[in-house]
């Protein structure tokens, strides 16, 4: 089925109805059983590398596609429609292409913008730890100068990719001191070998154990006097102390990719919930023709839609190159919000069967909650929300 591409340009329509052939082809008959399994979808990664994904929104004279962020959140969309994985496997080698690019030196934009074109290379993005989550300015881990390198000690976690990446957009504080706290934090562009552990930086495997979201690692990164050169920090010397700035950027992207996570889901729900509504039969009748299934349905819908058009919105306004904080983060919180919603309503209309494993409901109600977590909690995106409204009221523009 799949999302409404008539609104669409005839690129943009192509683009999805290709993916959405291999979604439908090489994901779904398959997602749950390696998602049970936790393995690594090795395979569907292959053939997204086959297609170009990975450099969509990578300039074409970097070797990418040169897309807007608007498209890639709508392969976002329809790749979550099989399986979100695939999408986080994604997310990280996006948000450090568009970091590098918007923020990186020129002589970091030619070494990693090709590579991660081609996923020749893959990035992980890295500044949660496990006292600081959403208060980013409390992370603890430290970059201190020594020379030509920088030591840096501290732990990370919740690292998507952190295992399997050549590259970690890594956050750290180079001025411990500095007041505001955020004036103090500097990016690096970690290099390191896929699958290994380099000196001074410990990557426990297996990792971390998740509810959801399986198939991609979400790991650990432990500093212990790691040595990193100056060359790595994001947008060379210029860029000590403006690492937040950097990062948050990031996550202002990164938020339009969860939402399309949940826009996907939420499309898959629906997807699953109306063709079981028209193949089961309780009381004598198919269970679509209940009225308590009708009123399900038409809010699965109606959530669905709604939350891909924030998405879109929140897209193209970014793809412009304008402020689209507000968008971004009216589309996260709506639309990962029902991608929740409708998996719990298509696993109530699957009664019994949608707690079964034989079932991709199941798997849609253990994906969809870490979408309210992930690039800022819906909590917070509610503050940016309010904060940026008023703001407006107060500037003449709301």
């Amino acid at each position: 089925m799949g999302l409404d591409v008539s609104d669409l340009t005839e690129e943009q329509r192509d683009i999805v109805l290709a993916v959405r052939a291999f979604v439908d082809k090489d994901v779904i008959p398959h997602a749950s059983r390696l998602e049970h399994a936790d393995e690594f979808p090795t395979s569907m990664v292959e053939t997204m590398k086959g297609m170009g994904l990975f450099g969509t929104t990578i300039p074409e004279e970097y070797g990418g596609l040169g897309l807007g962020l608007d498209t890639y959140a709508l392969i976002c969309a329809e790749i979550s429609r099989g399986w979100v994985t695939l999408s986080g496997i994604l997310n990280g080698s996006f948000i450090a292409g568009y970091m590098i690019r918007m923020h990186g030196t020129q002589e970091q934009r030619d070494r990693f913008l090709p590579k991660l074109a081609t996923a020749e290379i893959r990035s992980s993005f890295s500044m949660t730890e496990p006292h600081a989550g959403s208060d980013v300015q409390a992370i603890r881990t430290t970059a201190v100068r020594d020379g030509d390198d920088f030591v840096i000690n501290g732990q990370k976690m919740w690292v998507t990719n952190g295992w399997r990446s050549a590259i970690c957009m890594l956050l750290v504080k180079t001025d411990p001191t500095a007041v505001p706290a955020h004036t103090g934090m500097t990016g690096f562009i970690i290099e390191k070998e896929p699958e290994t552990n380099p000196p001074g930086l410990t990557i426990p495997m297996p990792a971390m154990k998740k509810l959801g979201y399986k198939g991609v690692e979400s790991t650990e990164l432990i500093f212990d006097d790691f040595r990193a050169p100056a060359s790595w920090v994001l947008g060379g010397e210029e860029g000590i102390g403006l690492g937040f700035k950097y990062f948050m950027s990031g996550i202002e992207v990164g938020r339009v990719n969860v939402a399309a996570r949940g826009v996907g889901i939420a499309q898959a729900a629906l997807e699953e919930a109306l063709k079981y509504a028209n193949e089961r039969e309780a009381f004598g009748k198919k269970i679509g023709n209940h009225q308590a299934i009708q009123l399900m349905i038409a809010q699965m819908a109606t959530r669905t839609e709604a939350a891909r058009l924030l998405t879109a919105q929140a897209a193209r306004k970014k793809a412009t190159g304008e402020r689209s904080d507000l968008e971004a983060g009216m589309a996260k919180y709506f639309a990962t919000e029902a991608a929740q919603a409708n998996a719990t309503d298509c696993m109530r209309i699957f009664g019994g069967y949608g707690y079964s494993l034989e079932f991709n409901v199941e798997r849609l109600y253990r994906d969809a909650p870490l979408l309210m977590i992930g690039e800022g909690s819906n909590e917070i995106q509610q503050l940016i929300i309010a904060r940026r409204l008023l703001e407006q009221q107060r500037e003449g523009k709301a």
